[in-house]
């Protein structure tokens, strides 16, 4: 078996994780989009940016405003005037139970696996994905400045 032939192995275990968070989301009743926002949001703490909370998952500006948005409309969260054009973004009294009855039992299960396979195997996988997106980059890099 070649190293790409691995890779599309590995490639298809990372859409079945993706997959497996949507299911568990779903479970919970929340759109993928609103699991992570409120994930962003008990991780970075009350007050934060949409910025901030882009920057947490990799979400898009778009995805991460129209899911503030639509959690605000609902009494989830709050937003709240911050300096120049800042929006600090809340959770609602609604909004922090929300996080403990749904986000932090699968932010628990996540943490139980990772410490299940302990800290040397987490950081090479860590390791070896990066030293994989560095050379996917340097690769790629010719399209990008075509």
């Amino acid at each position: 078996m070649d190293a790409y032939k691995l890779f599309q192995d590995f490639l298809q275990l990372e859409h079945q994780i993706d997959e497996f968070y949507h299911e568990l989301a779903v479970k919970q009743d929340l759109s993928d989009s609103a699991l992570m926002v409120l994930w962003a949001l008990m991780e970075l703490g009350e007050g934060c940016t949409q910025r901030d909370i882009c920057g947490q998952f990799a979400l898009s500006k778009q995805t991460v405003h129209s899911c503030v948005r639509k959690l605000a409309d609902e009494g989830v969260l709050s937003l709240q005037p911050g300096p120049g054009r800042e929006v600090r973004v809340y959770p609602t009294v609604r909004g922090r139970a929300l996080i403990q009855e749904k986000i932090v039992p699968v932010r628990n299960a996540e943490r139980a696996a990772s410490l299940a396979l302990g800290v040397e195997q987490v950081a090479e996988m860590l390791r070896l994905t990066r030293r994989w997106f560095e050379l996917f980059r340097k690769e790629g890099s010719a399209i990008l400045n075509a």
